[in-house]
């Protein structure tokens, strides 16, 4: 086979991929869309412990307008799952998403990292992750000597949540893409209403 039969036939492969591209956008939008309402609905669950945290400089994020930037992060949170769901305005909804993850990495994360859950073999491990193993072996010493330890590891392993930059940079990194690419054809609503304009037009 020479260069130029692959090189077409790549080509070929490259095209077919791009008419199917609206199945990743909708896998997209469709996992970020439970993760967005668990963690809005969450808030919205207890606001005067989420306002405080955004206020207080002791303990929390120290914000400005605590109880103005509590709701807007809920309420976008809320709303961009449903509207993630179905499609709508999806790049102009990625905005204030991108937005409350570059809060959430820099006021809340940053600190620790680059790694969600704490692991010594990975090449962004923190810094003191021997002190963090250490912790982690005491409490299994712990549950194995004083719990039904095999109970208790049955659905995983026991673990130390870094909590770094990890997820927050992935979902960023995904809402990235929809605000580029939007929702996707075929499967959103943003489709149907831009395909209504244009035939109007």
């Amino acid at each position: 086979m020479n260069f130029s039969i692959l090189s077409n036939l790549l080509n070929t492969l490259s095209l077919k991929l791009e008419n199917l591209d609206f199945l990743a956008l909708t896998a997209l939008r469709l996992y970020l869309a439970p993760v967005f309402w668990v963690a809005g609905m969450n808030k919205l669950n207890d606001m005067d412990s989420v306002i405080s945290w955004f206020g207080n400089s002791e303990w929390g994020l120290g914000l400005p307008f605590p109880e103005l930037l509590a709701w807007l992060a809920t309420l976008t949170e809320v709303g961009a799952a449903v509207l993630l769901i179905i499609g709508l305005a999806t790049r102009w909804v990625s905005i204030p998403l991108i937005i409350t993850m570059l809060v959430a990495i820099f006021a809340v994360h940053w600190p620790n990292g680059w790694q969600a859950v704490a692991d010594p073999q990975s090449p962004f491990a923190p810094e003191d992750i021997d002190d963090v193993m250490h912790r982690l072996n005491i409490a299994r010493e712990i549950l194995q000597e004083h719990g039904n330890y095999s109970w208790l590891t049955g659905r995983g392993s026991v673990v130390i949540s870094n909590n770094g930059i990890e997820w927050a940079t992935t979902y960023l990194l995904m809402c990235l893409v929809l605000l580029v690419k939007g929702a996707g054809n075929y499967l959103s609503l943003d489709y149907y209403i831009k395909g209504y304009f244009a035939a109007r037009s």
